[in-house]
């Protein structure tokens, strides 16, 4: 089956391709409910999907309901993204042990391959985007390439905006135009649910040969193209972006900046979450007999005021002032640096910062002339 090919599977049929991930060694992660959320996680079930559940959000506000239908597929994005496991949270760079007079040093053996099954067009996108940073840069990082090489990807189009997405303005959705291996269009009828598959390469077209697949109706075809029409128009959240990258760098002294920074609790949260933030510090660990040693790589966060220390000091110390290098570097310097904009549309900032701080609105009230107070000396260019 060549690559752009389209067929119907029933949606049972899914089952055959996680066994098939299962066989060819694959670590199969999807969506599945945990501790209130809908989280990326090891699924090796389709049983263990979140059937029938969708969610609500918000600024600073994330509920799970229940749906009418029984939608595998029919929330949107959770608090985790995929980014945990390409660029994990933590990360054991190598480890020591004293032998005799000198050390042995351990480097971690490779992981089992990953294959991200429900992966959403804003964070297709996102992935893209961290391929940028981490395998095209100057500073290329081993363990990331390692493992986006055997990553196997199976997205997910999106048949529901959420309250916070804003993937169309970001021109990152809601349908998965590229990167991936296969893409599902999740069809709910009457009498049975099916999906429409696309096949995104050669190793994807390998895989849907192995399970009971036929071509397309009209109607169907139809079908998925009318939900991605409702999805996009039905965005909860839009950011304008004409010149935006360039009204970021003229209002460095707006005073919105101090208001967002009396809101913002300099918590992380918004980094955390985000599927592009990809900043990073490194701890070293000994034993306290000295025979052992380990150095471990930990996500960091622009707003931590450790962050931006250097002799005398943070550089950014107050609040306002890293909430500005954060929205600047992430809508502005970014594309700099890396050719595209840091922000996919995917909302989660939004949702889960306590406190609300909607990244849409703040820069749409950029856009509004503010008495300029004094500019705070920093140093954010790239």
């Amino acid at each position: 089956m060549p690559v752009g090919a389209k067929a119907m599977i029933v949606r049972e049929a899914l089952q055959g391709l996680f066994d098939a991930l299962v066989t060819e060694g694959y670590r199969t992660l999807g969506p599945t409910l945990r501790e209130g959320a809908i989280v990326y996680d090891d699924v090796r079930h389709v049983s263990e999907l979140p059937a029938g559940w969708t969610d609500s959000q918000e600024a600073g506000r994330y509920q799970l309901r229940r749906r009418e239908d029984a939608a595998w597929f029919g929330f949107n994005v959770g608090p985790h993204s995929w980014k945990r496991f390409l660029h994990p949270p933590l990360e054991l760079l190598w480890s020591a042990r004293r032998s005799g007079d000198s050390f042995e040093i351990t480097v971690p053996a490779a992981e089992a391959k990953l294959a991200l099954i429900g992966v959403r067009a804003c964070e297709l996108h996102a992935i893209a985007i961290q391929d940028r940073v981490f395998c095209a840069g100057r500073y290329r990082d081993d363990s990331y390439q390692a493992r986006r090489t055997d990553t196997f990807i199976v997205a997910v189009n999106c048949g529901q905006a959420g309250g916070t997405c804003f993937c169309v303005s970001m021109g990152s959705g809601p349908k998965a135009a590229a990167g991936f291996d296969l893409s599902l269009t999740e069809l709910l009828g009457a009498d049975r649910a099916t999906f429409l598959v696309e096949v995104g390469s050669e190793a994807g077209a390998r895989m849907l040969e192995r399970i009971a697949s036929r071509p397309p109706t009209e109607a169907e075809l139809a079908g998925a193209q009318a939900a991605l029409e409702r999805t996009a128009a039905r965005m909860g959240r839009k950011l304008d972006t004409t010149h935006l990258r360039e009204l970021l760098r003229e209002q460095a002294g707006h005073p919105r900046w101090d208001e967002a920074g009396e809101r913002c609790l300099s918590c992380g949260n918004c980094t955390m979450v985000c599927p592009t933030c990809f900043c990073t510090s490194v701890e070293d660990h000994s034993s306290l007999d000295g025979a052992a040693a380990g150095r471990v790589r930990l996500w960091d966060s622009c707003f931590t005021l450790d962050f931006s220390y250097v002799h005398g000091g943070s550089v950014r110390h107050s609040t306002g002032a890293r909430y500005r290098h954060w929205l600047a570097h992430k809508l502005s310097y970014w594309i700099d640096q890396f050719g595209t904009s840091g922000c996919v549309g995917c909302g989660r900032c939004i949702t889960w910062c306590p406190v609300g701080i909607d990244i849409t609105e703040e820069a749409a009230a950029l856009r509004t002339p503010g008495r300029a107070k004094r500019k705070e000396v920093t140093h954010e260019e790239p």
